[in-house]
């Protein structure tokens, strides 16, 4: 199963100024890349992982947006619960992605109908568009849900996955990327049937090992089990400058804001964090990080100087910073153990400002200090208005 667009999908609930228009998503300087890109962006030959500099010489009509990685890690998480609920076993691929086991469910229910009504009650309840592909295994399945997009289905009955396959071409085999393409190309190989109709001796002898296993998924066969989700152990974020900057206070305010989003998205999960991790890329690339570990913790004013303090012993102020970066990591479930006495106080300030950014997004309200990182907030395209509160700067 796969959310279609997801990243501009979550946008166009928040805003439907946005339905039908070309969307570009990521980075917004010449350096950035598209992180996602709407169907209508996709028509002018935009795709993801493009500098967002080509992407707006290709549709300069498109609009821009920075995105709002706490929206989509809220909607990705309603998801991730409805899929918990409904199936035996499933596997979270990545923010967007999911594959289903239902095997044996087709004694008591029927696979193809429960996959089209949970696919039914996502839409349902989310208002996401989502696409997809049932076969006997996950390779097929995934191919299968490329070629049911936008927003559909596709089931490919067992026996059938060669046909299927066939006609396809062979970049929509998961593992090839354009060098093996490029590669396969050379030797007159483009669709899927012509690695089928190909000795796997062949293929084991121009790509080795990966020539058997493409010759495999060429031919629907992939035994790879569905590994039964597993909460994810790290929280991160970073920024790319549009310009390489020395100036000490714009980093320390972008690691502020930065380390406090964060925060705010362990207190959402109900995570702590037991190591902090600031990480620095230079101009001439080199890139350095420093940890330290810490009581599990998710409170700002316990977890942010510590992140400023990482800054200061890491940085080389000789040498220009083209990436600044912040990372928590191993968490764990659980709440802060609060000290009735010192934290009760900042404790309901924290729950004020959570309810805040509950309501109107995750950078709806944040501290002074980190205002340097207001260009990264979601503004609305069309009036140029901040967000609700984002304009009281002072409260």
């Amino acid at each position: 199963m796969d959310l279609d667009t997801f990243f501009v999908s979550c946008e166009r609930l928040m805003d439907s100024k946005l339905e039908g228009k070309p969307i570009l998503i990521g980075g917004t300087s010449d350096r950035g890349v598209v992180a996602s890109c709407s169907y209508e962006a996709r028509r002018f030959g935009i795709h993801s992982a493009m500098p967002m500099r080509m992407a707006r010489q290709l549709c300069p009509e498109a609009i821009v947006l920075r995105g709002n990685t706490g929206v989509y890690s809220k909607y990705s998480d309603d998801v991730t619960n409805i899929v918990r609920e409904a199936v035996p076993l499933y596997e979270k691929a990545s923010v967007d992605e999911f594959y289903a086991d239902l095997t044996g469910m087709d004694k008591f229910y029927g696979c193809y109908k429960m996959a089209s009504e949970l696919r039914e009650k996502i839409i349902r309840e989310t208002g996401l568009p989502i696409s997809f592909g049932m076969s006997i295994n996950k390779t097929v399945s995934k191919i299968a849900t490329g070629e049911a997009k936008p927003n559909n289905k596709i089931h490919v009955i067992s026996g059938t996955e060669k046909p299927f396959l066939a006609p396809l071409s062979v970049k929509k085999i998961p593992m090839i990327g354009d060098v093996t393409y490029r590669s396969l190309c050379n030797l007159g190989v483009k669709k899927i049937q012509s690695i089928q109709e190909m000795p796997i001796e062949v293929m084991e002898k121009v790509f080795g090992k990966n020539g058997i296993v493409m010759w495999k998924k060429a031919n629907g066969i992939d035994n790879t089990p569905v590994i039964p989700y597993q909460e994810r152990k790290s929280i991160s974020t970073e920024r790319t400058f549009d310009k390489d900057t020395i100036d000490v206070k714009k980093l320390e305010g972008l690691i502020t804001a930065m380390a406090e989003n964060l925060v705010f998205q362990l207190r959402r999960g109900n995570k702590l964090t037991a190591c902090i991790t600031l990480k620095i890329r230079y101009s001439d690339f080199q890139t350095y990080t420093l940890q330290k570990q810490i009581p599990y913790c998710a409170s700002d004013h316990l977890i942010i100087p510590i992140a400023i303090e990482l800054f200061r012993k890491l940085y080389n102020r000789r040498l220009l910073v083209r990436l600044i970066g912040v990372r928590f990591s191993l968490l764990v479930e659980g709440g802060h153990q609060i000290n009735l006495f010192d934290d009760a106080d900042i404790i309901s300030l924290y729950q004020a400002m959570d309810k805040i950014r509950e309501r109107y997004g995750d950078r709806a309200i944040m501290k002074a200090a980190g205002m340097e990182a207001k260009t990264i907030s979601r503004f609305n395209p069309f009036n140029g208005e901040p967000p609700p509160l984002l304009a009281n700067r002072h409260v």
